[in-house]
């Protein structure tokens, strides 16, 4: 699935901004002559509290993966110990990420929104999510293992290929003004395509953890059976269920 340098690392051009600008639906009366324009809210009703339900789920999420590791001599553990430990972190950020542009349509939270979002997506977790599977696939080329035997593995390695699409795809409609797709309206109209992939991708993320923490027999072994159905089944429901309220269906329409 966070340095002192603040975050200007990945630079938000005028064409990243028009990409989630343009279909701004903010302004919503005629602008008086000798007031500021006039924005609609943002949120619905109910949207701060699925927020703060999907962060209190990924904290819940994350500390049932950290405790169960740390406390089973993760020294012993080898290379596997930094498996679940990224690829929980990857999903802290891929949540994140999502979370801080539902919604935005005022210019300026949409600007800051889509740093936000390039930050905790490429910035962070992908680069975890990355490792996560890389040091799965050598500690298991350690000890001569068969890989992707599991259903956790099968799922866990579709789901890391389409992510790297999925970036990819989000970050040439944006940069370099969307050059990689033609520019202006063209890039823009990439952007709902990667908006529902990505709306796609999450929840077959959140089902790769529930399969290896429901079911993985390290954890099953390590674990007790009511931290499992807490941490891996009630919490990604919970995520899901929280991030899935809070979508705009208008922001996607293809007909």
């Amino acid at each position: 699935m966070q340095s002192n340098s603040e975050p200007d690392q990945l630079p938000v051009s005028d064409h990243e901004q028009q990409i989630l600008l343009s279909d701004t639906d903010a302004l919503q009366d005629p602008m008086p002559s000798d007031t500021t324009p006039v924005f609609k809210p943002e949120g619905r009703k109910g949207d701060t509290l699925a927020k703060k339900v999907v962060l209190t789920a990924v904290v819940v999420f994350v500390v049932t993966t950290w405790i169960i590791v740390f406390t089973n001599d993760p020294a012993s553990l080898g290379w596997f110990t930094f498996h679940p430990i990224l690829q929980s972190s990857a999903i802290a950020c891929f949540t994140y990420g999502i979370l801080t542009l539902q919604p935005t349509s005022h210019p300026e939270t949409k600007a800051a929104g889509l740093q936000r979002h390039q930050i905790a997506m490429i910035g962070v977790g992908i680069p975890c999510i990355l490792v996560g599977t890389s040091v799965m696939i050598y500690n298991k080329s350690l000890h001569s293992a068969a890989h992707f035997t599991s259903w956790h593995g099968t799922f866990g390695i579709i789901t890391v290929a389409w992510i790297i699409i999925q970036a990819s795809v989000g970050a040439a409609s944006v940069w370099f003004g969307g050059a990689a797709f033609g520019g202006g309206m063209k890039a823009k109209a990439v952007w709902k395509y990667h908006r529902l992939s990505g709306y796609v991708v999450f929840p077959l993320t959140l089902f790769t953890a529930y399969l290896a923490g429901a079911w993985s027999d390290w954890v099953t072994h390590h674990s007790a059976g009511f931290v499992r159905f807490v941490g891996y089944t009630l919490a990604p429901l919970a995520i899901a269920a929280g991030v899935y309220s809070r979508v705009r269906t208008s922001k996607m329409k293809f007909f």
